[in-house]
């Protein structure tokens, strides 16, 4: 079943390949803190030294959103569709702990089970950088735990249940450009939605850490395309150029999702690798489609079914079968000895 009229079927293969076939689609995205989350290692909000941008090679300090702070929560939010709606071996699946090897989350992006078998991810997602400098785009917060009455303190002892912690500020900026290797027109989706539903990342994601991404174009192509660092440091250049940047306020959105369509459409007319973009107007029309079809209980569902079963499909020719054959190797290596 076909659910996309506003793209041609020669961007998706007919079924998932079992070797890389040179078919990419890049989902543009920019995530925009909406509360205070936490991306942090070790207790530390995590930050890398780099320079400004492309051409102001000033070094500052900025945010960094690890991949797995990116991939975890959206594979999740797929994962979490699964179960709502029953389709695939849902039961089954238990994030990092067993997986069933034959949902589109197992084999869009991957598993691994010891010697049970893996699967190497299909979704590609690079560390993700503010534009703003670290120093304009974090804020120190006192953290306390009350007691019942509300007060820090009981029959005259004062707890030390007081802490700091360093939180992200709300309208912070992170250029982000996932990959999905060699899709399907229904993996496109299944990741596409992922990323549109996707509301929290971070630590203490019950609580705080919300996000919003927004999807600012798709590119197609025979091969991957810029970095997130290297696009980011373009928009800050653009933006710099402008006088858009005046910390402490923060940025207007307006103003970077302008700046990122203009940074992006100038990195890739520097590639030397073909590729259809879909950015601006022309992705107007994808994303009202692909919203009609994730907001349409009937036809998320369809999309969902159609996912599961390339998925399953797929596992069944190269994953379990392999599996049983090492099984049984691994058996008659036992009996021999």
């Amino acid at each position: 079943m076909k659910f996309l009229k506003t793209l041609d079927s020669k961007f998706f293969h007919d079924e998932i390949p079992s070797k890389p076939m040179g078919k990419y689609a890049h989902f543009i995205t920019i995530r925009v803190t909406e509360s205070y989350p936490l991306f942090q290692t070790d207790g530390e909000l995590n930050k890398a030294r780099v320079s400004a941008g492309i051409e102001d090679k000033t070094h500052i300090s900025r945010l960094a959103m690890f991949k797995r702070k990116q991939s975890t929560p959206e594979r999740l939010t797929g994962r979490e569709l699964l179960r709502n709606y029953k389709i695939g071996d849902w039961e089954k699946c238990d994030y990092n702990v067993d997986f069933s090897k034959t949902t589109p989350d197992c084999i869009l992006y991957g598993f691994a089970i010891g010697d049970s078998g893996s699967e190497k991810s299909k979704v590609v997602v690079d560390t993700a950088y503010s534009i703003t400098p670290f120093d304009d785009s974090h804020q120190n917060f006192t953290l306390n735990a009350p007691y019942e009455s509300g007060t820090m303190s009981r029959q005259g002892e004062v707890t030390s249940r007081i802490n700091s912690q360093d939180h992200i500020l709300p309208q912070t900026f992170f250029p982000s450009i996932v990959t999905l290797k060699d899709p399907t027109e229904t993996g496109f989706l299944y990741v596409f939605n992922n990323i549109l539903r996707t509301r929290h990342y971070g630590a203490q994601t019950t609580r705080t850490g919300r996000v919003r991404n927004e999807l600012i174009g798709v590119i197609f192509a025979d091969g991957e395309i810029v970095s997130n660092l290297r696009w980011t440091q373009k928009i800050y250049d653009l933006m710099s150029a402008s006088s858009q940047i005046n910390p402490p306020d923060p940025l207007n959105e307006d103003d970077v999702l302008t700046n990122a369509n203009r940074a992006i459409s100038q990195l890739m007319d520097e590639e030397c690798i073909s590729h259809r973009d879909f950015l601006g107007e022309s992705f107007d029309g994808l994303l009202a489609e692909v919203k009609s079809i994730s907001s349409d209980e009937s036809k998320l569902q369809q999309m969902l079914t159609q996912a599961n079963s390339e998925s399953t499909a797929y596992a069944q020719k190269y994953i379990l079968k392999s599996s049983e054959k090492g099984k049984k190797g691994k058996k008659a290596a036992a009996a021999a000895e």
